[in-house]
Parts: C-alpha cells; structure tokens; sequence
C-alpha cells in the first residue's frame, strides 16, 4: 500500500515510528510512504493528472482542505461515511468537518488542524503597559507606540505574495468585518465591508507603516524568521511557529504570547481554517488496508503522539484537555476556541479556479497596483463567470 503525503515538519522519525507500529500491528500491510513536492500547487496538480488517468498507483492521500470538495465531485475518493459513524464526527472540530463533508457524504478524515493566529512579543507589550489587541485598530495604535521606542523592530509581519497564503490572510480581515465571498453560491466579494477591509490591509503598508514592504513577497517562513529573529512585534502566522520560537536555541524563546487575530470594531474574530485530511483513492488496489491506515492516523493515539513530537495539532477536541499536551504545550488551550470559530475558505467544488482569479487582484491591491474596488469588481465578474459556467 502507498500513503502519499507532503514533507514531515520537522523531523520525520516520530511519524516512521508510527508507520511502523501500525505495520507491527496489521500483520501483512505493508506501508510504502511517498513523500510528495514541498509546494501544495505542485501535490495537487500530482493529484489531479493521476486521479484523472485512475491511477491505482497510490492508495491513501493526505489532502489540503481545500481539495477534498473538488476531488469528491469528480468521484476520485472512496466514500468513507461508514468508517465514521455520526456520534464520532462529532469529536472533530466542526470547520474539518464540514470541508471533507460534499453533500452529505465523507470522503476524507481530518488529520491534523491549523487556523490563522496573532504572535505577540509579550515582553515587549508588558515593558510598555499594553494587552494584545482586540480590534485591528488597536494593534496599529499599539504597533506605532512601541516601534517608535525600539529599534529596528516591525510593528506588523504577514503573509502577503501572491498565493494561497494570501487568500487566507485576506479573509481573516473579510470575515472579521462581516465580509465573505460567496453567499449561497453567489460571489459577495464587492461588499463594502470587504472593500473597507482590503483598504485597511494596504493602509497598513503605506499609511500606518506598521507593516514593511517585503510582506508583498513573502509566505510563512520569510516572516517567521523575521520574527524568530526578535525584529516584529506582531505576525499573523499558523500555530507550527511555536514549538520553534521555544526551542533552547530560539532568540526570542519565552518571550512570545499567542492570541486570536483581532477584528474590526463590534465585529467578530475570525481565522482561515487550514489543515490535512486522509482520503483514500476511489481507483486503490488495497480499499480495505487503505481504511485501516486511515483509522490509524486519525486515532486520538497517533493524534497526540504527532502533537507532542512535530507539533500537529490534533482534529480531535478531547486532546485539547489531554495533561501530557497541555503540560508540553500549555497555550494548545487557547487554540482550542480559535479552532472551535476557524471557517473554511469557500467550501466549493470550484475553489480552485476561484482562488485562480483572486490571489492575483487581491496582490494586485495590497501592491498598489489596482484600487480595492477594482481589484474586487474584477474578481467578482471572474467568479461569476465560473460559477455561470459550471452550474
């Protein structure tokens, strides 16, 4: 049997270590695992050429959260609803439910959970008398206070080059002002609060100057090295940073404070819901072995020990009061209420061409390049186009 899957954080052993306790376990599976390009365009295009040809060449996949919708209709994944019966669904968290979940049938199981965070250098908030902000107005008022008594320090890092990182980042600022993009499968992308909001994202940059100009190109690790280096008082990131910025070695190691990411004003937070799923290839080989695997990986067991050794973070609501996490990892508790509010990006088979037309104007806004309102009208007549189109 092969599981394919992206690159291990960190290091691998932990995870080989389980592929071989299930094997010890399951006399006569054996477990070839495929480790796919670093890159998520790269593994879903892998996917979609070899799904598309009924490739029986793999038998379980790891997938983003966003694919499982567009892979299901396609009728590329087994239907997995019997492996997990209705009182067991509900011990995942609700947001990886509902994105493996394509009318009304299962085809994956959620793995492992990320959603869209605030970092804070605690110290720092602490020397100057603040608390982490809740309004987004707030974290501008504080980032311009302290910036201007410390040196070389950014008020404010994220992720903003022209990829799927900056759609989630542009929707945690959509939703946290009453924004969406599709409402019953009709594009609200135009919204004056999703206007407001992309202005405020640009205004970052060059009216508030809290955010430097180099977040136009950059993904998760350029600013989590900035901030591991002690040079930003705030990142929006996901929760792996973490268990690196405590290491022994880290620069700024006990220094570093996890909050939900703020709003606008009288406005709930909200966080992108990110993560990995298991489904198994419809044209598999090995079904039965292939839902073992996956009963395996997703077991609260294989969940914790990812946790406590690479830092996954459990889909599973009841490792969130586990002792031996909460003592290794004691702001895990605070994740536990970003997870329970985090939303999944339009939940659509026609994600992936949405998110085609938007990662382009939404970058082409926060450079400067286009007005928000053009850089939104236009999205809207593109996802208009393809919904028209395939329904």
């Amino acid at each position: 049997m092969v599981f394919k899957h992206g690159k291990i954080a960190g290091d691998p052993e932990p995870f080989k270590k389980l592929l071989k306790k299930f094997e010890e376990e399951n006399p006569g599976i054996k477990v070839k695992d495929e480790i796919l390009p670093a890159s998520t365009d790269e593994q879903h295009q892998f996917y979609v050429i070899n799904l598309e040809g009924k490739s029986p060449d793999f038998d379980v996949l790891s997938m983003d959260v966003i694919w499982v919708p567009e892979f299901a209709r396609a009728g590329w994944l087994k239907d997995l609803s019997l492996i997990l019966s209705k009182n067991e669904q509900k011990e995942f968290f609700l947001g990886p439910m509902l994105a493996v979940t394509f009318k009304d049938k299962i085809y994956a199981i959620p793995w492992y959970i990320d959603a869209g965070v605030l970092y804070y250098r605690k110290d720092l908030l602490q020397k100057y008398g603040f608390s982490p902000p809740k309004t987004w107005q707030e974290l501008v008022d504080i980032a311009q206070y302290i910036t201007s008594r410390e040196s070389g320090l950014y008020g404010f890092i994220w992720q903003g080059k022209q990829y799927e990182g900056l759609v989630c980042n542009v929707l945690e600022y959509f939703w946290s002002n009453g924004g969406d993009v599709l409402r019953d499968e009709i594009s609200v992308i135009k919204s004056p609060e999703n206007v407001d909001a992309l202005h405020f994202m640009r205004d970052l940059i060059v009216k508030y100057k809290i955010t430097p100009p180099l977040v136009t190109t950059a993904i998760e690790e350029p600013t989590r090295h900035i901030f591991g280096n002690g040079k930003a008082l705030f990142m929006r990131n996901w929760p792996y940073a973490w268990n690196i910025f405590e290491k022994e070695s880290s620069a700024i190691k006990g220094k570093v404070g996890v909050f939900p990411l703020p709003s606008f004003p009288n406005k709930e937070s909200a966080s992108t819901l990110g993560g990995w799923q298991l489904g198994i290839n419809r044209y598999s080989k090995h079904p039965d072995a292939a839902e073992k695997l996956i009963k395996f990986f997703t077991s609260p067991e294989a969940q914790k020990t990812l946790a406590l050794t690479i830092g996954y973070k459990p889909t599973r609501k009841s490792l969130y009061k586990d002792k031996d996490l909460l003592m290794k990892q004691p702001f895990i508790i605070g994740l536990y209420d970003v997870f329970m509010k985090a939303r999944p990006r339009p939940v659509s088979p026609y994600y992936i061409m949405i998110t085609q037309v938007i990662q382009p104007e939404f970058s082409a806004a926060i450079s400067g390049i286009k007005t928000p309102e053009e850089a939104l009208n236009s999205a809207h007549k593109q996802i208009e186009h393809i919904l028209r189109v395939e329904r």
